[in-house]
Formats: structure tokens, sequence, C-alpha cells
């Protein structure tokens, strides 16, 4: 597959997973030096990472989830607990992982990664307070 394909592909992973509305406002902030980063993750995350056939996009969202939430990545949870709602994950499945990540990293990483799915989750609908 070429870059130019993983592209293509990607693009379609990256929007099916993250919705239209989102993906138009990253590329479309983007500048001469942003732009190469968009093409990067576009290639190497939904273009290859997005695109195996062994997980689902479930699955594969909340795997997403984990790992973000326990490196501390607060703003890229809030932007993966809505994806992981798009790709038909539960508020439950979303508290589970929480839970998880919470007990093996601790309470400070789950309770910023509660706080900040809690926004994504409020911002999309999927809970209300």
């Amino acid at each position: 597959m070429t870059d130019r394909d993983s592209y293509e592909l990607g693009m379609r992973r990256r929007r099916d997973v993250l919705g239209d509305e989102y993906v138009d406002a990253n590329l479309a902030g983007a500048d001469e030096l942003t732009r190469t980063f968009q093409e990067l993750v576009t290639v190497q995350v939904w273009g290859r990472a997005w695109a195996g056939d062994a997980l689902d996009d479930r699955t594969r969202a909340l795997v997403t989830l984990g790992i973000l939430a326990a490196l501390g990545k607060v703003d890229e949870v809030e932007i993966y607990a809505k994806a992981a709602i798009r790709t038909g994950a539960s508020v439950e499945d979303i508290r589970d992982v929480l839970v998880h990540v919470m007990a093996y990293c601790g309470a400070p990483a789950g309770r910023q990664a509660f706080l900040a799915a809690s926004r994504g989750l409020r911002a999309v609908g999927a809970i209300t307070s």
C-alpha cells in the first residue's frame, strides 16, 4: 500500500470514527507547519493502526481511550470518549476502561481521565450530569 493509499484509507477511517466536523476543523486549522502532522497522523494512525482487520472500531476506540488515559493525555481522552460512543461503545464500557486505568495507573490518572471523558460524553449527550 502506498502512502497515498494509506492517506485515503486513513481519511475515511478518521472521518468514520471522529466525524466530519472534527476532522474538517482540524484540517482547516492546519498551517504550513501543522499540515505535516495532519498528513502523518492520517497515514500512520488512521491509515495503518486503525485499518487492521483483527479489532473492530469499538474495541480500538476503547483501547485507545485506555492508552491515552494511562498517558495522562486528557484532551485526547475527551476526544476519544466521543469517538468511543460513535463506534458503538456504551457509557458503561467507557466507565470500565477508566476504572481499569485508575486501578493500574493510580487515582490521579483515573480522576483526570474520568473528568475528561465526562466532558466529552456530555458534549455528545451520552450523559447529562
